[in-house]
């Protein structure tokens, strides 16, 4: 409980911390990419009869939302003195995520994946590797994440 109280105590003052709003301010701009641009769908705007513009998350550094939130997390990490991060992933995303923004902010990440889900998603895999991340394979179940929050929710 002393490290969950620390966390909510530190996180309701960064929250605040016009600093540390401008931080994550400029690293979501300068480095993954906001505001991410939109397009125009043209044939969806002709089919629909309105003007249909498409928001281009994919154009984020590591090519999803997930950065926005992992970046937050990492600079609180840091704010916090952590000594690590520690993730799960069933796609990637996410882990690919964290790991881009623990190597931004210089601290380790740690990624939990089902070993099932480490072979179908290599290419995330060897993404997160590449920007140091830790991947470690969970085996019990049906090895994939979907199984570890099916046991999470029957547990309650």
């Amino acid at each position: 409980m002393p490290a969950l109280k620390n966390l909510d105590k530190k996180v309701k003052t960064l929250l605040n911390d016009s600093a540390f709003q401008q931080e994550l301010a400029d690293e979501l701009n300068q480095w993954a990419g906001r505001p991410t641009g939109l397009t125009f769908a043209k044939k969806l705007s002709e089919l629909w009869g309105v003007k249909v513009y498409l928001k281009r998350e994919d154009l984020t550094h590591t090519g999803a939302h997930k950065i926005n939130n992992a970046l937050g997390q990492a600079l609180i990490a840091k704010q916090l003195n952590a000594k690590r991060v520690v993730a799960e992933t069933g796609a990637g995303q996410h882990g690919v995520a964290s790991a881009a923004a623990c190597a931004r902010v210089g601290i380790p990440c740690v990624v939990y994946m089902g070993a099932v889900d480490i072979e179908r998603q290599a290419p995330n895999v060897d993404r997160m590797r590449q920007l140091g991340a830790e991947v470690i394979p969970v085996t019990t179940g049906d090895q994939t994440l979907r199984a570890r929050w099916t046991k999470l929710s029957e547990i309650g």
